[in-house]
């Protein structure tokens, strides 16, 4: 094949939004992917545009809880001890993460990247046929005591401060909203600017169908090396076909992790595993998401069901998932509604690629700048991915991004401090 203006690696919902962006910038466009109708993160996930979510997972005080979690083998937090020499570095730089000058920094960085998300989001759907999908109903966030919420105070003023619309509710209130909630909830917050979109998977396959009719060329491949070239840069094939490109841009998920440090940058990336299970006859329906802040996990009412999800997991992106976790949830979920049909449920679990400060990699290669990285997006690559191509589209294209770009630079791992 001869030369072409961009390679994208990656057919996730970041790799697709960037390779729209391409092509209606009037690029030719290759996207890569060992698989690229298969079963990952951007398909399994809960359908959240999660625009609220500006605290970073490393907050002050959040080592006392994790031994806790830890001790529930199926609670919300495991660890497969095999991989905890490799996770030591992420940690560490997890607890740095977690003092208060540098939440206050990560959090004006989310900040400051969602919110566009309505901006570049709404127009995207509109433009491959998926402004029906979007449902703008916000969420609930919901506890079982009074404790809960006001131990959660700082987090919630801290949201407000960075233009979060936040609403305390009573149990009353939150049960007109969602009647199949349980008496167990006694209050709760809802943040209007929340919604959530119909079928997460949906909007993958919408968005890769319009780039091939778009003139996208989709190729089914695994990316063994990535190299820059005088003019450019190139990917190898396992099997060893090559393709150039004046601009390579990587959104390969957990996976791209491998390709930046091949390619020399140093990057903190982890597999955070997540879980769900979707009950398509739940006998219980949701106006909007619903999160339960106390045993940390989601529901939502897609079209293809009820999902269920939640759960962390670092075990590396070779480990096998285990699926008792998926039904813990569904035994969590029973707890709030008492209506609850579980049968007939379908179990999933896919690799969030997370980084300690919670903030994705947006940013050019160290060694070089025809190499774009678009990768880490943890719990929100469906909410920041149109965003994600609209900034690199900005920087394939050498305009000036419309977000500040420091906070999200691959260079702030091989920073000392």
């Amino acid at each position: 094949m001869g030369e072409t203006n961009v390679i994208v690696v990656g057919a996730g919902i970041v790799g697709l939004s960037v390779a729209y962006e391409a092509l209606i910038a009037g690029a030719n466009v290759v996207v890569v992917d060992r698989d690229p109708t298969g079963n990952k993160a951007s398909f399994g996930n809960a359908g959240g545009i999660a625009v609220t979510e500006v605290i970073p997972a490393s907050v002050p005080g959040v080592w006392k809880k994790v031994p806790l979690w830890m001790m529930d083998p199926l609670g919300p937090l495991a660890l497969r001890i095999v991989h905890l020499p490799m996770l030591l570095p992420w940690l560490w730089s997890f607890a740095r993460a977690g003092t208060d000058s540098e939440v206050r920094r990560i959090s004006k960085a989310l900040a400051d990247i969602n919110r566009r998300v309505y901006d570049d989001l709404v127009p995207l759907f509109k433009e491959v046929g998926l402004a029906g999908d979007l449902l703008r109903r916000g969420a609930l966030t919901v506890y079982e005591s009074e404790n809960g919420l006001r131990n959660d105070k700082h987090e919630w003023d801290a949201k407000r401060a960075l233009g979060v619309d936040v609403q305390e509710l009573t149990a009353a209130q939150i049960r007109e909203m969602e009647p199949a909630l349980s008496p167990i909830v006694k209050n709760g917050i809802f943040t209007p600017q929340w919604s959530h979109i119909k079928d997460p998977k949906r909007v993958v396959d919408v968005l890769r169908d319009w780039v091939v009719a778009n003139g996208g060329e989709i190729v089914r491949g695994q990316v063994d090396r990535v190299a820059p070239i005088s003019d450019g840069a190139k990917i190898v094939l396992n099997g060893g076909r090559e393709i150039t490109a004046r601009k390579i841009v990587i959104a390969a998920g957990a996976w791209s992790g491998s390709i930046a440090r091949q390619l020399g940058d140093r990057v903190l990336i982890e597999s955070e595993r997540g879980y769900n299970t979707t009950i398509a006859s739940p006998g219980v329906a949701l106006e909007r998401e619903v999160i339960f802040a106390d045993r940390k996990f989601v529901a939502t009412t897609l079209s293809v069901g009820l999902r269920i999800g939640g759960a962390a997991e670092f075990g590396g992106l070779e480990a096998a998932p285990n699926y008792a976790r998926s039904k813990a949830l569904v035994k969590l979920a029973k707890h709030y509604f008492p209506g609850l049909r579980e049968e007939g449920g379908v179990e999933w679990s896919g690799h969030r690629p997370t980084t300690p400060d919670s903030l994705p990699v947006i940013s050019r290669s160290g060694p070089s700048a025809n190499i774009i990285y678009a990768f880490g997006h943890g719990h929100l690559g469906l909410t920041q991915g149109p965003t994600t191509g609209k900034i690199v589209g900005d920087l394939l294209l050498g305009r000036k991004p419309p977000i500040d770009l420091a906070p999200f630079s691959i260079a702030r791992f091989s920073h000392k401090k």
